[in-house]
């Protein structure tokens, strides 16, 4: 049953040593989800689930008796390609058994939560299994540093299964060298447990609309701050969540609006952001406001003949604007 030892040892494959990474003074890694500490986690991680694997025992079980992992960082999982692998589940069976442990009457999934789910999906009774004996700090400990290392995952999503995970630890420093990452960087995804109730209910559900640097910068500024700094971070949040405000800039434009009179935020209001649109996919957006009008296309979204045809509309705009100022 080596399908997790295999999923872990290709997370570590590519990894450098901490003596070939080289990182200019003038930048900083934008997150610790690919820093040697976590290298070295995953190493750890990997050979505990080369022990377990030996240890555990292969069954069938009930899809009903089986429960997700409580400190899972994922909650969301792509529909589509959760249905493209219950269709192959489907039609070809499961390879690779999930990993699962016992827990109360049940079962919780180590590893495997997008095959339990496929199975549901399509409606199978029972499914393959691995069953193992694992502590709670060690269940935790692997699915943080598997999910952690991976880069489609959203700092919300991490910093929700850390604050989870965080009483099976002995300490917070403890918790840092598990996940491979320093203390200050914890603290930076800790962060999100301090913010306002009415930006957690949005990231609840929209994950990504704030990342951990972001996120730390507000929790400072409101910090010890009273009820009128909390209502211009409503205000202001407001436009973060409507896309008139990005959210980088959070911070620095409620330090602003807090220190003056909150004229910041109706500041904000002069800008206005259409989305364009082809069918369900968002192509770009027009955003206008005091400084100028401003049309942005993703690349991927224009063929070779509408680029030549927007281009085609401004010259002809621009060619005959002396004549529309006269």
């Amino acid at each position: 049953m080596s399908s997790l030892r295999d999923r872990m040892m290709s997370k570590t494959a590519d990894v450098r040593a901490a003596k070939d990474i080289t990182i200019e003074p003038q930048e900083k890694p934008s997150s610790p989800r690919t820093a040697p500490g976590m290298a070295g986690a995953l190493a750890a991680a990997q050979q505990r689930i080369v022990e377990l694997e030996k240890s555990g025992s292969p069954s069938e079980l009930p899809v009903k008796d089986i429960v997700p992992n409580p400190w899972q960082p994922r909650q969301v999982f792509n529909e589509a390609k959760l249905g493209q692998l219950a269709e192959s589940i489907r039609e070809a069976g499961l390879v690779q058994p999930i990993v699962v442990r016992r827990a109360g009457s049940g079962y919780q999934i180590v590893a495997g939560e997008r095959r339990w789910r496929a199975h549901r999906m399509i409606g199978k009774e029972v499914i393959k299994v691995v069953i193992i004996e694992l502590s709670d700090e060690e269940m935790a400990m692997l699915a943080l540093v598997e999910n952690v290392a991976r880069e489609d995952l959203s700092d919300y999503e991490v910093a929700r299964s850390i604050r989870r995970a965080e009483k099976e630890f002995p300490n917070r420093k403890r918790m840092a060298e598990a996940l491979g990452m320093s203390r200050s960087e914890l603290y930076r995804f800790l962060a999100f447990g301090e913010l306002p109730d009415f930006v957690i209910e949005d990231l609840n559900v929209q994950p990504r609309l704030i990342g951990s640097h972001a996120a730390e910068a507000v929790v400072s500024v409101l910090r010890d701050k009273n009820s009128r700094a909390f209502e211009i971070a409503r205000s202001l949040w407001r436009k973060v969540v409507s896309g008139e405000l990005d959210q980088t800039k959070l911070a620095r434009a409620l330090k602003v609006a807090i220190e003056g009179d909150g004229s910041e935020v109706t500041s904000v209001s002069d800008r206005s952001i259409e989305k364009i649109f082809s069918g369900k996919n968002q192509a770009g957006s027009i955003t206008k406001d005091a400084v100028g009008f401003t049309v942005k296309i993703k690349a991927g979204m224009l063929s070779h003949e509408k680029e030549h045809r927007i281009r085609t509309l401004i010259a002809e705009l621009f060619s005959n604007s002396q004549n529309d100022t006269n």
